[in-house]
Parts: C-alpha cells; structure tokens; sequence
C-alpha cells in the first residue's frame, strides 16, 4: 500500500491533511506524532481514517522531546506508539536510532542550532534499544521497525549522531527495519544497495528524494528511484511506501501546487510499483 506520511504536511491540520492524501487518491497514511494532540489521539485518529476510508497503516513515535504528556525516553515513547497502533489497527511502528548525546538548541543572531552535548553518553536510550526493544517486539504484533538515520552536519563538518548508524549495523542489529531513501542518500548510498543488504528486515520504507536538501519529492532529485520502487516490485515486497517529503517540497503555501505535487507522487509511486501482485 502507497501511504501519505501526514508529517510531508506537518505545517497542516491533520484533517487537512487527511482530506488533500483522499482527494490525491492515496490508500492511506502514516501518522508522525508531534506536539499536536491530534496526532495521537485515537478516537480523533479513528473518525479521520473512516470519514476519508483512508487506512493508517503505520505509527511514526515521535521523536521531539517537548512534547506534552508524553516522556521524554524512547522506550516509553515507543510503548505508548505501539499502543495507539495497536489501536488504529497499523501494522508498522517507526522509531529513531538513539542519538549518541543528549541534544541541546543553541540560539544565535542569525540561526536556531540543534547540537550534541558532547561530554554527555545518551545511556539510557541506548540500553533499552539493546534489552527494551526485543522484549516490547515479543510483546505485540506491529512491527517495530528502526529508521536509519542522515548524516549531520555540525558547523559544516559531517557527524554521524546516531548509535548504529552505518548500513553493516544497521541493517544487522534490528528485527525490522525502516529504509529512508532521503537519509540513505545524506550517506550517497543508494538505496537499493542498502535495500539489496537488509531485504529480508526492510519492513517499511520512507519514500523521498535527495538533492543536497533532504525529503524531496520522489521524481524530482538525484537518487534512481524508480529503479529502487521497480525493485520492490520484482521481489514481492509486502510492506507499505510511505511518500515522506518536506512542506517546502510540497510548495505548501499553495494548495492547488500541493495537489498537482501529491499525485504526481503518487503517480510515480505507482508506475513504478505496477509489478506488485
């Protein structure tokens, strides 16, 4: 199934966005959970999905730490995301790679900096990756599946934030994993290499392409797409595409530009795929 990730309109209503991905012909979402209660409420979620026949197919836990009534380690995060599935009925739970240090936001004149405290090691969540997240998998049937993370940059030199963040860990350590086109190519890896070296583990893909920014559309970019969707198709892959992109990709400040964007998408999605089943 071809998902809209409602995180590619984050700058939207969710019912906005549910409304533009039904109108766009999509067969159903992947909700990013953010500081919106509206993003992980059930209830809200479930009158969406059936007033737009639109199946959430897959949970992103959510990654900001600021959000209220929600704990700030992964593991809880991840229990809580796994709870909501369970409800709504999505098969797929994403979750970041533990970063290496606590994050802290430095603010200058001119810009907003994430950057990592050093002189800090990231433990907690780094221990429960390796003993919490085998226990909650045996504990239900979503797929909890690990995305792999971009290379960043920290006053223009490339970090690699992230614990097991090379594509040998990676595609090895985890049970299920998500494969994020965009962020394979921050590494110049092209997907299909990474696809090639987990496919039994790929369980969910983030579709997006690359050209320097992150989360572009997936026809418009550097990276061979079309030969990574051909390949899903020839191989029988059973998980679901979730087009992942960026509000600005989208030209969200214009909502017919938005539409003609979504279906191309979706298109492209779909040409590609049409060897599936």
């Amino acid at each position: 199934m071809i998902l809209l990730s409602t995180g590619s309109l984050h700058c939207y209503g969710l019912a906005r966005v549910f409304e533009l991905a039904a109108g766009s012909g999509f067969e159903g979402v992947e909700i990013l959970i953010d500081h919106r209660p509206d993003t992980w409420q059930p209830a809200y979620l479930a009158r969406l999905s059936e007033q737009h026949r639109l199946r959430v197919g897959a949970v992103h836990s959510p990654f900001l730490l600021n959000i209220p009534g929600w704990p700030a380690s992964a593991g809880e995060r991840a229990e809580r995301s796994v709870k909501l599935a369970e409800t709504l009925g999505a098969d797929v739970v994403v979750v970041h790679l533990p970063v290496r240090w606590p994050l802290s936001i430095l603010v200058t004149a001119h810009r907003q900096r994430t950057i990592p405290l050093l002189w800090r090691r990231n433990h907690a969540d780094i221990t429960w990756f390796q003993q919490g997240l085998p226990f909650l998998q045996a504990s239900t049937e979503v797929a909890i599946a690990v995305e792999i993370m971009p290379q960043q940059r920290l006053f223009g030199w490339p970090i690699n934030a992230c614990e097991w963040n090379t594509l040998e860990e990676w595609s090895t350590r985890f049970e299920h994993l998500t494969l994020d086109t965009t962020h394979c190519g921050t590494w110049r890896v092209d997907p299909l290499k990474a696809y090639t070296r987990a496919q039994d583990r790929v369980r969910h893909v983030h579709l997006s392409n690359f050209d320097g920014r992150e989360h572009r559309l997936p026809h418009q970019g550097k990276l061979q797409l079309d030969r990574f969707l051909h390949r899903l198709a020839t191989d029988g892959y059973a998980g679901d595409v979730a087009v992942e992109t960026g509000p600005d990709a989208m030209e969200s400040d214009d909502e017919d530009r938005v539409r003609a964007n979504l279906v191309a998408s979706l298109d492209f999605c779909r040409q590609h795929l049409q060897a599936r089943g």
